[in-house]
């Protein structure tokens, strides 16, 4: 299994548009990127990839990466930073097979299978499979299970991604750090864990709703409601007896003598399980 980290960002990216911080700064000077999320999966056994989510930055992640392209994808959740590089499989595959969960959002009405399906209906490459969360199914020849996590208001999945060799993967997505039991029970012991960490614990100061699900020591764990801080991503690593970790959704909310640091993850690295 070579899993390839395409995009590292959160929403924005960094640099950030229109950003002049030192975090975006130092980043246009050394000349790295964090774009929006997308973890390219190359099955070495079938040489088939798979992609998890499609960012917006999908012809610049391919154009500026070794990678062949998607086989098959997974959308773990509708925002568009992580649905809307969709719309690059025109005339790119004939026919793409596409997983996301099939359980019904009460936010809004629809499963993630099920907005997907109705927002790309006009691209018959696509073939969308709902599936059940938490329970396996195969693609690329792996053995994929779409976890629940916690990322208010929408229901949103982390992905476990399994080879017959015995590599794992386990990808939080965008989460808080109370993701479900079950779910860490299905996200524990992975060669690499890909976990969401969108800001450091001392910037909830500077958040609306501060921090939450604060460690025994007071140290915010998430920042806001929607994602964890690189504290709780790493306590949940410790957690999963992850082997390695990387941090992803990263914002430039780290000041720029930290943001680029292990194991704040950039675009381009790339792991052999």
């Amino acid at each position: 299994m070579e899993v390839t980290l395409l995009g590292t960002g959160d929403t924005t990216g960094t640099p950030t548009v229109g950003c002049d911080c030192d975090t975006c700064t130092a980043a246009r000077e050394r000349g790295v990127e964090r774009t929006r999320f997308s973890v390219h999966v190359r099955n070495e056994r079938t040489d088939e990839s798979l992609l998890v989510d499609l960012s917006p930055d999908f012809r610049t992640q391919f154009l500026a990466r070794d990678v062949a392209l998607l086989d098959a994808a997974i959308i773990t959740h509708i925002h568009f930073d992580h649905l809307d590089g969709l719309g690059n499989a025109f005339r790119l595959v004939r026919d793409l097979p596409v997983a996301a969960a099939n359980e019904t959002d009460p936010e809004t009405g629809e499963s993630v299978a099920d907005t997907v399906r109705r927002k790309y209906d006009y691209l018959d490459a696509l073939s969308i499979t709902g599936q059940e969360p938490l329970e396996p199914f195969e693609l690329c020849g792996f053995d994929v299970t779409l976890v629940p996590v916690d990322h208010p208001p929408l229901v949103c999945y982390g992905a476990v991604i399994e080879c017959e060799t015995g590599a794992k993967l386990s990808i939080t997505g965008d989460t808080n750090y109370a993701i479900p039991d079950a779910s860490r029970e299905r996200l524990a012991d992975p060669d690499l864990l890909i976990a969401d960490a969108i800001a450091p614990a001392s910037f909830c100061e500077h958040h609306p709703l501060g921090g939450d699900h604060h460690d025994s020591e007071g140290v915010p764990r998430t920042f806001g409601t929607k994602h964890m801080t690189r504290e709780g991503a790493l306590a949940l690593a410790d957690e999963l007896g992850a082997a390695t970790t990387r941090l992803v959704h990263v914002s430039h909310f780290f000041s720029a003598d930290e943001a680029f640091d292990d194991p704040l993850a950039v675009d381009g690295e790339r792991y052999r399980l």
